[in-house]
């Protein structure tokens, strides 16, 4: 099911997205995240009265498909353009931190402890229905999508208007292939495009190579391992936001060959594991103990999630500016998403693949290493070739037509 759940989810940003582009461009950008929120919460009620879980992912996937071109959307609406590394440097360190305390919380909301405090608070003379682990914590997810909901609410018109949005879906198709077209022959946009792609597909990867690297190579259970995925997140969120204090937009594409760096750390990870150190305690947090032949691999991972923060985050920048130049916020971010989330299907069908016909865990990171860092490296020099014909960096900062 674990696999399948990611499926459906990623699959709305696929299916929808040559439909969520216009809609988050027909009314304001506050109040599409309020609509989409509400439909989040819809996948939770579903869930709570007993709907296949995947169907109920699928909806959660909807609303937030059709939440992100409205969240990264309204950067540009909001901002002018040397602010936008910045404001995504800020929305990704947050974003990431959002992910890692909401895997925590769902640790303790199905906790023996918590869920039976849950499920002890019952309604005088009213039956919630209520009665298991998980449709306590499911509630209390409701409430938080109600809170998200509320504080959209507050977010101001920018008062950015779009011509009015196509009802067509054939129509509505065409024009999302256009914009296809255009950010993948922009010549800056086709380099951040294919940034954002390599990143969100290797990471997604990545989190399922960091679990089995943890079983195979530092003899960690699952539990273990996901804290782990919470180490590499802890490096995104400081590189996002080390990126938002010292690249300016003019300067984005610098951070190219941290790409290439990315690829060659991970490979080091093949080459070690716990045994190599001896397994000895160096402090504690809390149950969370660390071990001597454990930090090396700590200290891997943190670099990894850094690199991939500090690069990723101008590339998005960069990507927003140009897609808000040349089309319009909403129609720009629902291109990325697509795109994104098609290498994401991708990388984890090959990932999938490799690991059915057991091929070693060590053999798999040293490719995935690789192929990150030879893709960078050919966007590099595609690069190069467009400044040879002419230089397209006064591009940047460009308004929109």
């Amino acid at each position: 099911m674990t696999p399948l759940l990611k499926l459906f989810f990623v699959l709305s940003y696929v299916l929808l997205a040559a439909f969520v582009g216009a809609f988050a461009d027909s009314r304001p950008k506050g109040n599409v995240m309020f609509i989409t929120n509400t439909i989040k919460f819809v996948g939770c009620v579903a869930m709570l009265f007993g709907s296949h879980p995947l169907l109920s992912y699928a909806i959660v996937g909807l609303g937030a498909a059709a939440y992100s071109p409205a969240k990264y959307g309204i950067l540009t609406e909001l901002l002018p353009p040397e602010k936008l590394v910045a404001a995504n440097g800020w929305i990704e360190g947050l974003t990431v931190g959002s992910i890692i305390l909401g895997t925590v919380l769902g640790g303790v909301l199905i906790s023996t402890t918590v869920s039976q405090s849950l499920l002890a608070l019952d309604m005088p003379t009213f039956e919630t229905g209520i009665d298991t682990p998980a449709e306590s914590a499911i509630m209390i997810i409701m409430m938080i999508y109600v809170v998200a909901a509320l504080i959209n609410l507050k977010i101001p018109d920018t008062g950015a208007r779009y011509v009015s949005q196509k009802t067509n879906p054939i129509e509505l198709i065409k024009d999302f292939a256009i914009c296809f077209k255009t950010l993948w022959n922009d010549r800056l946009g086709q380099i951040s495009l294919a940034v954002t792609t390599l990143f969100w597909g290797a990471g997604a990867t990545l989190q399922f190579i960091v679990i089995k690297w943890a079983q195979v190579a530092l003899h960690m259970n699952l539990s273990q391992g996901a804290i782990l995925q919470a180490i590499s997140a802890v490096g995104v969120a400081g590189g996002a936001v080390y990126a938002a204090w010292r690249i300016p937009l003019r300067k984005s594409l610098n951070v190219l060959p941290y790409g290439i760096a990315m690829g060659l750390v991970v490979c080091v990870m093949a080459v070690y594991n716990s045994d190599l150190l001896p397994n000895t305690s160096i402090f504690s947090f809390g149950k969370f103990d660390v071990t001597l032949n454990l930090l090396p691999a700590y200290l891997l991972l943190v670099l990894v999630g850094w690199l991939a923060g500090y690069f990723v985050v101008p590339m998005n920048a960069l990507l927003q500016h140009r897609g808000h130049v040349l089309m319009s916020a909403g129609h720009s971010i629902a291109v990325q998403n697509f795109n994104e989330n098609i290498s994401v299907l991708m990388m984890l069908l090959i990932y999938s693949l490799l690991i059915w016909l057991d091929v070693p865990i060590q053999i798999v990171i040293v490719g995935f290493g690789v192929a990150v860092s030879l893709i960078m490296w050919l966007v590099i020099k595609r690069h190069a070739r467009n400044q040879a014909e002419y230089d397209s960096m006064h591009l940047i900062g460009e308004h929109k037509h």
